[in-house]
């Protein structure tokens, strides 16, 4: 009878722990966070207002506001995104969607007079990267980011300057020779193919500028094939 009585408890015990770890299982499960993603998003957009050139209504500003304005929307949104951070870790996928997760990474990019924050963002992305849960490419663009900002040189060449062409040149790169080796495994194209692309864009920003200078074309690099 006793037993009895032992397998009895003994076997209450195993049914227990097993429902307790399922419950400990749903109750850790991430989910995802809608209202998140959409404060980021919000965020976001103000942060592209801020990073961009003075525009639109903006130019009636003087540059004393302007630099206050972009001053005060890094600064506040640097301080939402540490305490998004503590909460979360580095949002992915799971948590905030595509979107989300990019426009998170975007507002660290420009986070640029904390790049103590920047690195500590770097670390928890790279593991979100291996997990598939974040964007790879966004790993280079701040790992570069990070690196220019504390004097070093950069590793997969995505923060560019420009010449008195307009033509985009990658500011200071380790081991450039294998730096497409490096691109490519985050699924950047080919460097020339990126410094192009931004050679064009920042002709399309600075046509009238540029044509007073006599460039009338972006100049580009050659693609070998």
């Amino acid at each position: 009878m006793k037993k009895i009585i032992i397998f009895i408890i003994l076997g209450s015990c195993i049914l227990n722990c097993k429902r307790t770890s399922k419950t400990i299982a749903k109750n850790t499960k991430t989910e995802f966070n809608q209202k998140l993603a959409d404060e980021l998003r919000q965020m976001a957009v103000l942060d592209q207002e801020a990073a961009n050139v003075q525009h639109g209504e903006y130019l009636k500003w003087s540059q004393e506001r302007w630099d206050n304005f972009t001053d005060s929307v890094f600064t506040s949104h640097g301080e939402r995104l540490k305490e998004i951070f503590n909460q979360f870790g580095y949002p992915g996928f799971n948590i905030i969607g595509e979107k989300g997760e990019q426009d998170f990474w975007l507002m660290v990019q420009h986070y640029d007079s904390n790049p103590e924050f920047q690195l500590k963002v770097l670390e928890k992305l790279k593991v979100e990267v291996d997990h598939k849960n974040a964007n790879a490419r966004n790993f280079g663009y701040l790992m570069d980011r990070y690196k220019i900002n504390t004097g070093e040189q950069q590793v997969y060449g995505t923060q560019v300057q420009y010449n008195s062409f307009g033509q985009a040149y990658p500011k200071p790169l380790v081991d450039s020779v294998n730096v497409n080796s490096r691109r490519a495994e985050l699924g950047l194209e080919p460097l020339e193919v990126y410094l192009n692309t931004t050679t064009q864009v920042n002709f399309e920003m600075n046509k009238a500028y540029l044509k007073s200078m006599g460039i009338t074309e972006p100049k580009l690099y050659e693609i070998k094939k």
